[in-house]
């Protein structure tokens, strides 16, 4: 690499599950990038490197299937055939279900599976050039393109930068894009179970006020992720805490619906945050995903918040590159900001929202809470546009997330 000079339509700074799905949805309709990456894949690929897992929500999935991913993930995703939300431990909960002869709600897969299946992809695509173990020394953005230097001494030119890099986005912060950003006072504790019952492809959330904790069925029937909601300052010592002790209480606030557990994999967690920015487009620059937005995990909705992002920016250029525009052009830019700007604030505002209301503790707080989950059970067109969301199926929806290519 050390010393090429590349050109291609656009530069994805970051290689993870938005940007290199980015890269494989322009490469499926013939527009060229590279993707730049500071990471080993030895180490990303690795079956011990990340135990998360993630919600792949229906619409998102149609769009893996058409740009030819959805082959490398046929049997390794769990069908979310229905989503159970509970406040606390009620007996009748709030039941989100597809109906027979459609698609599930969506699919639940490892990380290491969506990661595997995107490099594969990618070392076979035309039009995709991933640079592993790089970076972007310096990155000039101007009037006629981008021109990137890189750690590794290649020259990079482009139409359009595309930042991916997450929530941390040097390139996001190099533009100056101002960020609202706070702090929860919650870690996400993660592992993987095995339990005793089926989990017959049902995704269980429950509302505590100390916060949700989630059950989120795995390949096979017998295994699921749990996303369980912790105090900050809890977290360190629950990931020590005796295993007995551990299964203990998750059995406790679950009410043992699925039988007795054991752990699969060793706990871990992670502190959690809120931030989106004023604007997702500068000159010559576009932000997808958690370089965008980042959000609480209580709807699992944060990855397919960023495959929206994919799917819009995806057609906004192809459209654009086939009338013979330059990937860059302010226009193309202008439409992507107009067409994300809405859908991704009123995620990011619901789920920020769902967080206070279900964060308040007492027999009223709870009154009111059991009414509106009872409502939203009883007012067809209200549950309707929740189940919309759930999917990834609601707004004004590009091609990609109808299953369609562009």
């Amino acid at each position: 690499m050390q010393g090429d000079n590349i050109n291609s339509d656009v530069l994805i700074l970051g290689g993870g599950l938005v940007g290199l799905t980015l890269a494989l949805a322009l490469d499926a309709h013939g527009v060229t990038s590279t993707v730049v990456d500071p990471a080993d894949p030895a180490d990303i690929l690795a079956p011990g490197h990340d135990g998360r897992a993630s919600a792949v929500a229906s619409g998102p999935y149609a769009m893996l299937e058409a740009i030819g991913v959805g082959d490398r993930l046929a049997g390794k995703g769990c069908p979310i055939r229905s989503i159970e939300v509970r406040d606390g431990l009620q007996q009748k909960p709030l039941i989100f279900a597809s109906d027979a002869g459609e698609p599930p709600l969506g699919y639940m897969f490892e990380n290491r599976a969506l990661r595997m299946a995107l490099h594969e992809q990618a070392a076979d695509a035309t039009n995709v050039r991933l640079l592993m173990q790089d970076r972007a020394a310096d990155v000039e953005r101007g009037p006629h393109g981008v021109i990137a230097k890189l750690q590794s001494g290649g020259l990079v030119r482009a139409g359009l930068l595309i930042a991916a890099e997450g929530r941390q986005s040097p390139t996001r912060e190099a533009a100056g894009i101002n960020t609202a950003r706070w702090q929860y006072d919650h870690s996400a504790m993660i592992c993987m179970v095995e339990h005793e019952l089926d989990h017959e492809n049902v995704a269980h959330e429950i509302f505590y006020a100390d916060g949700p904790f989630a059950i989120l069925p795995m390949l096979p029937g017998n295994r699921s992720c749990i996303v369980w909601t912790v105090s900050r300052q809890d977290a360190p010592a629950l990931v020590t805490l005796p295993e007995k002790a551990f299964l203990a209480e998750i059995h406790r606030l679950t009410g043992g619906i699925l039988g007795q557990m054991k752990l699969l994999s060793p706990r871990s967690f992670y502190p959690l945050s809120f931030h989106h920015t004023a604007k997702i487009t500068g000159e010559r620059l576009a932000l997808v995903g958690d370089a965008a937005h980042g959000i609480h995990p209580i709807a699992g909705q944060g990855l397919n918040l960023g495959l929206r992002d994919v799917a819009t920016l995806a057609e906004v250029l192809v459209d654009g590159i086939r009338l013979g525009l330059d990937a860059g052009d302010a226009q193309l830019l202008a439409r992507y900001e107009r067409w994300r700007a809405l859908d991704s604030l009123m995620v990011a505002g619901a789920t920020d929202g769902f967080v206070h209301l279900f964060g308040f503790g007492g027999k009223l707080a709870r009154r009111v809470r059991r009414i509106g989950l009872g409502a939203v059970e009883r007012l067809s067109p209200l549950k309707a546009s929740f189940m919309n969301e759930a999917r990834g199926s609601s707004g004004d929806l590009p091609k990609l997330l109808n299953g369609m290519t562009i």
